[in-house]
């Protein structure tokens, strides 16, 4: 008899060390439990077809089908026969398989009427959807008892058919067979969900619903199965954030209460318009969260354009009130320095401590970025130490060693996103004791992600657009299917700039030089035309369509104070177009500019268009963002534009961005940089169940902090949720 398996026997001992090497190096699986917790992706069912006409070519597809056809000619190039066979699903779709070379027996195998798994990469040829070379098995005659060829039919004997996430030498058919072999042997480690979750929720145990999820014995079981493995991944993340919070409210923090007749109320009283009420509401929260002894740790999101900077502000000199310094870290040169500027309009006499004609309680608010010179590096640092700058604004300049606080009481990070775990860390860290904290983000957060990503902050959303802010109409321009509609795209812009106001025009790319984070790869895997680019575009445009206007540059590659200056002279009014990358999504506000034309639209994100787009229509007139694409009428990419046009709320769009998204993207697997754990949790289906989880985890911390009492749970937890992804959900 075999020796028992546990879930750190390693693979080689249960399935050879060709097969165990095959799954190391294609899908990073080592040891039992890694394979026992590789789920399948789908399940195909005797008698249901997969549907060949939703697959995309360059996909790697393991698909189920029924041979109709098989032909064989000569091959015209080389000695020897190809061998076509068509395979179709039931429903009209069909897939032509290829084989090269002189091959009778696969001719007999493959015979109209079998059935079979095929896997391989789809490819096009004159139109139709081709699988060269596939791997295959059989499963039978369909029901007349006939064994099939392979083996493999072992692992299909149930009418539920797994097809794991795989890879073209590792085939499903063969980690379907190295399961079977690991789960006769296998003992599942000690059940981590503590007895009382279980019976209250009716959840299986967990060696039943490894069992049951890849050998299914009926639908109902395999229902159970997931639903059981999904609770163990929703409850190790809650838990996870629910410990973050209970610690965090133990920490000491300074309180910064409101103080009357101070900075703050002197700024409610010259401010040029009124606070829309929930700018109001949520300032009444951040203001009671920094008068605790405790430090705040609150998420502000809004709408492009909905006022947090006003509320952030707020923030900030109630803590100047209280005698402490604030901090605002944003993500690039051209945000901070309009943050600065913003402000010290917004504050006038009550910004400018020191200088002709300041209020009499007046603060300071200093720049810091990499780009200042020496001299005024040493004088803006030299305020920020000695505490005359009460706000202290900048880039990740404000994290280097030599930037250093009198009191720092309140750091605010703009674009969360935009910063890892580590740098909101590394500002904190300049502060006496921890500060409090204020989280912003314009990319709207549906309700699951709030509670899954951010489910130790407080979050606090304004969804109220301040007064004077204009709608703003997008439409898709089919650039390929109809070129006249571009042609008009650029006289609408000139429209608006014969009419006094301005324009951008984005592009996804900068143009010749190494690659960087604003801009995705020149080409992609199926061979498409490489992105537009700023600075192949603008001149095109220069001597084409816009001949004659006022044209700037703007990407991440320009040396900082050029940057500025560009920015400088658009929101001035002397440039006509800004042709930009994605350098101006975020925070960048100029009233006069009222319209946008993206180019190769489909190469942004939803939630990238809506944040683009938000930079117009920030003034009285009414704003126009125009989506270029050569996607295809019917395809996925356009009908994702074809959405955004359709919709201006970014509630809406942040869902179809998470239908869009793998779940491990928005659980930190690509930040940590390894293979997601959270596997079959859906954000977007579960979310009664992530709120189940969390009830419970509550109740479970609150009795038992440290999970002292559930050691098999704390294990559970610390392996589902590892330091990198503990750290990636904290978010700050």
């Amino acid at each position: 008899m075999s020796e028992p398996a546990t879930v750190d026997t390693p693979l080689k001992k249960l399935v050879g060390d060709k097969t165990a090497k095959a799954l190391a190096s294609h899908l990073d699986l080592h040891t039992a439990g890694d394979l026992v917790y590789h789920f399948p992706r789908r399940y195909d069912e005797r008698g249901e077809h997969t549907d060949i006409r939703s697959l995309d070519v360059g996909e790697q597809v393991t698909v189920m089908a029924q041979v109709q056809r098989t032909a064989v000619r000569p091959m015209r190039q080389r000695r020897g026969n190809l061998l076509e066979v068509t395979v179709g699903d039931g429903s009209g779709g069909v897939l032509t398989l290829t084989f090269f070379g002189n091959q009778a027996w696969r001719e007999r195998e493959l015979r109209p009427g079998r059935w079979g798994l095929f896997a391989g990469k789809v490819t096009e040829f004159r139109g139709k959807r081709q699988l060269n070379g596939p791997e295959y098995v059989l499963l039978g005659e369909g029901g007349d008892g006939e064994a099939a060829v392979s083996d493999d039919i072992e692992e299909f004997a149930g009418a539920l058919i797994p097809v794991y996430p795989a890879a073209a030498a590792v085939p499903t058919w063969v980690i379907a067979r190295c399961v079977r072999v690991v789960l006769d042997t296998f003992t599942p480690p000690d059940d981590p969900l503590p007895g009382a979750v279980r019976a209250s929720r009716k959840l299986v145990g967990l060696g039943a619903a490894l069992t049951e999820i890849h050998r299914p014995s009926s639908k109902e079981a395999l229902h159970q199965a997931r639903r059981r493995l999904k609770w163990d991944e929703a409850f190790a993340v809650q838990v996870t954030l629910v410990q973050r919070k209970h610690r965090a409210a133990d920490w000491p923090a300074r309180p910064r209460p409101a103080r009357p007749g101070g900075l703050l109320e002197a700024f409610d009283a010259r401010l040029p318009y009124e606070l829309t009420a929930g700018q109001r509401e949520v300032g009444v929260e951040i203001a009671a969260d920094l008068a605790t002894p405790h430090p705040m740790h609150r998420l502000l999101q809004g709408e492009v354009g909905s006022g947090k900077t006003v509320v952030a502000l707020r923030a900030m000199l109630q803590v100047v009130d209280a005698g402490g310094q604030a901090a605002l870290l944003a993500p690039t040169e051209v945000l901070a320095a309009q943050h600065h500027r913003g402000m010290l309009d917004l504050l006038g006499p009550l910004g400018r401590a020191g200088e002709l004609g300041s209020a009499e309680h007046a603060t300071r608010v200093e720049l810091v970025t990499g780009s200042l010179g020496a001299a005024a590096r040493r004088r803006a640092l030299g305020e920020v130490a000695s505490g005359a700058a009460g706000i202290v604004l900048g880039t990740h300049a404000l994290l280097y060693e030599g930037v250093d606080f009198a009191d720092l009481g309140l750091v605010v990070v703009d674009e969360q996103h935009r910063f890892g775990v580590e740098q909101r860390d590394a500002l904190r860290a300049k502060a006496a004791q921890p500060p409090h904290v204020l989280v912003m983000t314009a990319t709207p957060i549906p309700r699951t992600v709030a509670m899954t990503v951010y489910g130790d902050l407080e979050v606090s959303t304004l969804s109220q657009l301040p007064r004077g802010r204009s709608p703003i109409a997008s439409h898709v321009v089919p650039a390929a299917e109809k070129p006249a509609y571009l042609e008009r795209a650029w006289r609408r812009l000139r429209e608006e700039v014969t009419a006094g106001h301005q324009a951008y025009v984005v592009c996804p790319r900068i143009g010749d030089g190494p690659a960087s984070d604003e801009e995705p790869p020149p080409e992609d895997d199926n061979g498409r035309r490489p992105p537009l680019a700023v600075t192949e575009v603008a001149p095109l445009l220069a001597e084409g369509p816009l001949h004659g206007l006022r044209i700037g540059v703007l990407h991440g590659r320009l040396p900082a104070d050029e940057k500025d200056a560009v920015m400088r002279s658009f929101a001035a009014g002397d440039l006509d177009v800004l042709v930009a990358t994605t350098v101006i999504e975020v925070g960048v506000d100029v009233p006069n500019a009222t319209v946008m034309i993206v180019l190769d639209a489909d190469r942004f994100g939803v939630s990238q268009l809506h944040q683009l787009r938000g930079r117009v229509g920030r003034g009285a007139a009414a704003g126009l963002c125009l989506l270029v694409s050569e996607a295809a009428e019917g395809s996925s990419a356009r009908e994702r534009l074809d959405a955004v046009a359709s919709t201006g709320d970014g509630f809406k769009l942040a869902e179809l961005d998470l239908e869009q998204r793998r779940e491990g993207d928005v659980l930190g697997a690509t930040q940590s940089g390894h293979r997601s754990h959270l596997r079959l949790l859906s954000l977007r289906r579960d979310a009664d169940l992530i709120r189940d989880a969390r009830a419970e985890a509550i109740t479970l911390i609150e009795d038992d902090p440290e999970l002292t009492r559930s050691p098999a749970l704390a294990a559970s937890v610390a392996a589902l949720v590892d330091e990198d992804r503990a750290e990636y959900l904290e978010k700050g």
